[in-house]
């Protein structure tokens, strides 16, 4: 599959067209801060999750009436992109609606996804285009797994301390549908220190109230200043035990349990009218 780099004299990111997915960003000093998607824990890197996000009951989706077959976070990730812009900084991979993807997603579409280095940052931005004649649903987000530990941060305590110094209310998962009754915050004043056995029941969602921006990393030492635009939901998840964290946001989250599975009454689901373009990104800029 083609691999696309870019880079400037801080960082160099590599991204693949399958998925238009990031396969490595790497700091000047040879310091690796993406995930190496090890298929002993998990092969993702940094997934692009569109149509959908998260499950639905029995991998079944229901559009304008009619049943689909979708699996989890749906097939964008698994999408051949084409690559139609490319500069030393920046990208740009397309996917356009095919006869594959209507089988699966009836709505005519087009999904660029640009990534673009500025100094040690790199920026991921999505833009849904419909190109359909009505209005259409989708969830969309965005699924970066970074190094836990940070290079250069081993042996020292990981946290998440979110900008808004918020407690967001956590929802727990439940055979990959949300569970909708909120339980308490595990933030105290926005500080979350991580370990590994937060994630044995599955990753922590958080629907509403983490605010659009995050500090991740030890509390003195190599850091990820984390923010994103247009994304209401956050998500955090590692398998226990695996060399990785993933810092996910979200517009739309999976079904809820014992709730519909229309894909327009998900929770957070997109509207798109016809001839509308959402755009949604993250920017991770890297710290010491």
């Amino acid at each position: 599959m083609q691999l696309t780099r870019i880079s400037n004299d801080e960082i160099t990111v590599d991204i693949s067209a399958l998925g238009a997915e990031m396969q490595a960003v790497s700091t000047r000093d040879g310091r690796s801060w993406l995930w190496h998607g090890d298929a002993a824990y998990w092969t993702g890197r940094s997934p692009v999750l569109f149509p959908m996000v998260g499950r639905a009951p029995n991998d079944t989706v229901t559009i304008e009436g009619a049943r689909y077959q979708m699996s989890q976070h749906g097939f964008a990730r698994r999408s051949a992109f084409t690559l139609v812009e490319e500069e030393s900084n920046r990208c740009v991979y397309r996917l356009d609606a095919s006869e594959a993807s209507l089988s699966l997603y009836p709505f005519s579409f087009r999904l660029d996804i640009e990534h673009k280095v500025e100094g040690r940052a790199v920026t991921v931005t999505a833009e849904v285009t419909n190109l359909d004649h009505r209005l259409m649903p989708y969830g969309i987000g965005f699924h970066p797994a970074f190094a836990w530990p940070l290079p250069g941060g081993a042996g020292r305590p990981h946290l998440v301390v979110l900008d808004n110094g918020g407690e967001p209310a956590l929802h727990r998962l439940s055979g990959g549908l949300v569970e909708p009754t909120p339980l308490p915050s595990p933030f105290e004043a926005g500080w979350l220190e991580l370990r590994h056995e937060l994630f044995a029941a599955d990753a922590m969602l958080f629907p509403e109230g983490a605010g659009a921006g995050l500090r991740y990393g030890p509390e003195d030492g190599p850091a990820i200043h984390f923010t994103w635009e247009n994304l209401p939901n956050l998500a955090l998840w590692t398998k226990p035990g695996a060399g990785f964290l993933c810092l996910e946001p979200w517009h739309g989250t999976a079904a809820e349990a014992g709730g519909t599975d229309d894909l327009a009454e998900r929770p957070y689901a997109e509207l798109l009218g016809p001839g509308a373009t959402g755009r949604y990104s993250f920017r991770a800029e890297l710290v010491g």
